[in-house]
C-alpha cells in the first residue's frame, strides 16, 4: 500500500489518481497513520516551506516520516516534498527542513529573461543512474511549478539537472529516498512511467 502524505498542502488527488492509474493500491495518510502496512511513501508539495515546517505538529511529522526512511522504505518527495527533504529552506523566512538529504532551499536565479515562477515544461537530464529512471530516455520534458531550488550539500546527491536561465538541481537522491522538483503526475506517459517505476522501487540502487 503506497502512502501519500496529507500535510493539509499539496496536490494529493493528483498524485492519488496517478498512482491508482498504473494499478498500485494508495492512500492518503496523516503521518500518524502510518504503519507497517505502507511500502513506500510520497510527499506531495504545492505550497510554502515555511507553513509546512512551521505547522504546530511538524515535531511529530518529522519523527513519522524520519522513523519510515529507517525502515528502507522508499520516500519520493515532488516539487515542495523534494524541497522538505532538506535541512533548511530559505521561503517565508528561513527554518528547518525534515533534514533528509543535506542542503538548502533558496530562491532561484532571475532577471528579466529570466522570471519566476519557472512554470511549464522543461528538460531533465539525468546525470546517475538510478530506478525510477528505467525505460525512460534521457532529456524527456516534465512539468514545473517553482520559484525555489534545492542546493545540495554533497554533489553526489544531484540526480538530474535543468536550466532555467541556470542549471538547478531537478532531482535529488540519497539511499532510500529520492526528490524530483517537477510533477510527474502532471508530466502525461513520462511522469506516469516514473510514479510506476516508483511504486515497483524496493528502496535499493
Amino acid at each position: 500500500m503506497i502512502a501519500i502524505l496529507d500535510c493539509e498542502m499539496g496536490n494529493l488527488q493528483s498524485v492519488f489518481h496517478g498512482i491508482d492509474s498504473m494499478g498500485y493500491d494508495c492512500e492518503i495518510l496523516k503521518s500518524n497513520e502510518l504503519s507497517d502496512e505502507n511500502t513506500h511513501l510520497v510527499i506531495p508539495g504545492v505550497g510554502n516551506y515555511h507553513q509546512v515546517m512551521s505547522s504546530e505538529n511538524i515535531t511529530d511529522i518529522k519523527k513519522s516520516i524520519h522513523d519510515f526512511a529507517n525502515t528502507g522504505k522508499p520516500i519520493l518527495g515532488i516539487c515542495l516534498g523534494m524541497q522538505l527533504l532538506s535541512d533548511w529552506g530559505e521561503e517565508g523566512g528561513g527554518i528547518d527542513g525534515l533534514g533528509l538529504i543535506g542542503g538548502n532551499v533558496d530562491r532561484m536565479f532571475e532577471d528579466r529573461a529570466t522570471r519566476l515562477p519557472h512554470v511549464g515544461w522543461n528538460s531533465v537530464d539525468f546525470l546517475n543512474d538510478h530506478p525510477l529512471f528505467s525505460g525512460l530516455k534521457n532529456n524527456l520534458d516534465f512539468y514545473f511549478v517553482h520559484s525555489y531550488q534545492f542546493i545540495p550539500k554533497n554533489n553526489n546527491s544531484i540526480f538530474a539537472s535543468t536550466n532555467h536561465g541556470q542549471d538547478f538541481t531537478s532531482i535529488v537522491a540519497e539511499r532510500n529516498i529520492i526528490g524530483v522538483q517537477f510533477h510527474p503526475e502532471k508530466s502525461q506517459s513520462n511522469g506516469l512511467k516514473m510514479l510506476e517505476n516508483f511504486c515497483a522501487w524496493d528502496g535499493k540502487c
